[in-house]
């Protein structure tokens, strides 16, 4: 079924995942505001859609308040409203040893990961609440790492795991504006950012094995899935992953 007339944000949609769910939206006839730091890759996403006409630019930083409030000040200018938000954009640290994690590497994660992903559920709140009709629906990007930690990756798990406290609350907070907020935990998907996977990474035990990969399309379509459902039905926690991903039997 075609959304013609429904308006979604998608943050980190320059590559991998944000691309792949922002194509599923635009291609499936959503108006969608495609967000990141930089120009040049959103550029390219639009221009990977069915059609380019629906889609708009918007160069934000999600750790900046007053740039995430801008954001939404623009697709609210632009098209009047916001009933999709995919809270998306993130960073990892390097694999390295807890102990010499620096503080600025940390930071960076947490600042953009979880701090961000609050701005912009905090922003989407105020939009949605005062839109008429009320209400919309939040897409939290939570990870496999919001349940079960790799070694060597203590600020992207802990921001993972906060980022399922802030799906929960806002899922709670949101009930009474008819906001409803969802979280997708993402497994091993093909893109530059899991592409290590292919390669081998350190398990529980300190081997090193290849783990294997899904298309990232199929996690564009979980999102779309998600988006689509009607306004009185909600799923708090999805999981997608390669189904021979090593997730289920760690340790």
């Amino acid at each position: 079924m075609k959304q013609d007339n429904r308006i979604a944000i998608v943050t980190g949609a320059g590559s991998g995942v944000g691309r792949a769910a922002a194509l599923a939206l635009l291609n499936d006839g959503y108006r969608v505001a495609l967000v990141g730091r930089r120009v040049e890759p959103l550029q390219e996403t639009a221009g990977m859609a069915i059609s380019s006409e629906h889609a708009l630019i918007v160069s934000a930083d999600v750790s900046d308040e007053q740039s995430v409030e801008a954001m939404f000040a623009q697709v609210v200018k632009k098209w009047g409203r916001v009933d999709v938000l995919f809270n998306n954009a993130g960073v990892n640290a390097p694999g390295i040893p807890l102990e010499e994690l620096s503080l600025a590497q940390w930071k960076n994660v947490i600042d953009i990961n979880l701090t961000g992903m609050f701005l912009c559920i905090q922003h989407a709140f105020r939009v949605m609440k005062a839109q008429n009709p009320q209400g919309g629906r939040i897409i939290n990007n939570g990870s496999i790492s919001a349940h079960a930690p790799r070694p060597n990756s203590i600020a992207y798990t802990s921001a993972k795991h906060g980022v399922m406290g802030l799906t929960k609350t806002a899922a709670l907070d949101g009930r009474k504006y008819d906001i409803a907020v969802g979280q997708i935990d993402i497994g091993n998907a093909a893109t530059e950012m899991a592409a290590r996977m292919a390669k081998g990474v350190m398990q529980a035990n300190g081997e090193i094995a290849i783990e294997p990969l899904m298309d990232v399309n199929i996690v564009g379509q979980s999102v779309l899935y998600m988006a689509n459902l009607p306004p009185e039905a909600n799923v708090l926690f999805h999981t997608v992953m390669a189904t021979k991903m090593p997730f289920v039997g760690r340790g």
